[in-house]
């Protein structure tokens, strides 16, 4: 009997919060009925990173349901109707050559721990399927994305690695070259070309990537990057965190001709939210992030449209969406605007769950290919702080480069003397 009241309570507030919903804003409230139906996937957010930065990963000091210094919490989640998130596991360019595998994993353990830790909030996926499991179970599906390709250290095998603990994309750059592929910069003018796109070991990487089924993301990869994967790669990709370029024309945004090749190729465009990518200047507004949606819908079409805000990542965010709370105010202005529910629901979340669902199909079909294990030519990898163990005559290269070190010091001795 008890449960009875209970029950008929609760849907007595929810049908007079909807009621006050509806005569404020009728957008809204059709916004997050859609939102009760389709999951939100959001491509991009950073918390990781800013629970690296102010609390060193100490989880044990932080609680998710207080947290004031962050775009995301728990609570806000909630109020934003998040239902599926790729997280990134994002370490600085500044550890290229140096630590970068570890402090990767160190972030991927951090999103697996922010799992545990509040299990009635976050699933851990790694799924199309898992995400409308957690979606049935009004948890957030929390799902991993590694941003640059420095973070794999030239390895296949770390690439694979990382796809066992869960990573389900890999950004190929971030904001520096890797040994393999060029990043945005260098289309600004700013950086050196030093591969012309994708090195050979870059090209195999996106069929590695292809085989296991990781979602390839083109958001930091210069025009020329973007088009030889998109002449490659047999699942289609995704600009996780990426705008308009003919709304913005900065770098990290997206072309007219790459949005029409996205959409022959099956692939997606996740809006970003950073005002810098949004107005190409300090301000920006709810409106301007409509704008770069209906962009790509005009030109493309709304089967390769969705969501990637680059919370906790950036520093200016647009008024009206300081924080992930937000996020159904662009649903409602779209409906604004004249977009169908089903249109709608695409930019959501059914968008991304095509081209996860056909990236596991390809690695499905390829599944009794052998992984590669043809390592990244050692010269292109050589650095004071990489051996080469492994490589044809690397002992005695390694045995080498000793003597003459050993011999430069007592040359140098004997000349002091």
């Amino acid at each position: 009997m008890l449960s009875k009241v209970i029950s008929a309570v609760c849907l007595a507030l929810w049908v007079s919060s909807c009621a006050g919903t509806s005569a404020e804003d009728p957008y809204m409230t059709r916004a997050l009925k859609l939102m009760s139906e389709t999951p939100l996937i959001d491509g991009h957010n950073d918390l990781p990173w800013q629970l690296r930065k102010q609390f060193n990963n100490e989880l044990n000091k932080v609680d998710l349901n207080t947290l004031k210094t962050t775009h995301t919490n728990i609570p806000k989640i909630k109020e934003g109707r998040l239902g599926a998130q790729f997280w990134s596991a994002y370490v600085p360019c500044e550890t290229q050559y140096k630590d970068a595998v570890r402090q990767t994993l160190e972030q991927i353990d951090v999103v697996h721990r922010m799992c545990q830790k509040y299990p009635e909030t976050f699933m851990f996926a790694t799924s199309s399927q898992d995400i409308m499991d957690a979606f049935s179970m009004h948890k957030t599906a929390s799902l991993i994305g590694v941003e640059g390709g420095h973070s794999i250290d030239s390895s296949l095998g770390t690439l694979r690695t990382m796809y066992q603990l869960g990573v389900r994309y890999l950004t190929l750059t971030h904001s520096c070259n890797t040994p393999w592929a060029d990043n945005w910069l260098v289309d600004t003018g700013s950086e050196p070309s030093e591969h012309n796109g994708l090195s050979p070991f870059g090209k195999q990487l996106i069929v590695e990537m292809n085989r296991l089924g990781m979602l390839i993301d083109l958001a930091h990869v210069t025009v020329t990057v973007m088009n030889q994967v998109l002449d490659m790669s047999k699942a289609p990709v995704i600009f996780s965190h990426s705008s308009a370029y003919s709304v913005c024309p900065h770098k990290r945004n997206v072309p007219d001709d790459v949005l029409l090749r996205v959409n022959k190729t099956g692939g997606i465009v996740m809006v970003n939210f950073y005002n810098d990518y949004v107005t190409c200047s300090k301000t920006a507004n709810l409106s301007d992030v409509a704008d770069h949606f209906d962009h790509i819908k005009k030109v493309a079409g709304p089967g390769i449209i969705g969501f990637g805000g680059d919370y906790d990542g950036v520093t200016r965010l647009p008024e009206g969406l300081e924080d992930v709370s937000k996020v159904p105010k662009v649903v409602a202005e779209l409906l604004r605007r004249g977009w169908t529910d089903e249109e709608v629901k695409a930019a959501l979340g059914n968008n991304l769950l095509r081209v996860l669902r056909e990236a596991e199909r390809v690695r499905d079909r390829l599944n009794g290919t052998s992984p590669d294990d043809v390592p990244v030519p050692s010269d292109e990898v050589k650095n004071p702080c990489r051996t080469s163990y492994g490589y044809r005559n690397a002992g005695a290269a390694h045995s080498l480069s000793i003597l003459l070190l050993s011999c430069s010091v007592w040359l140098s001795r004997l000349l002091l003397n």
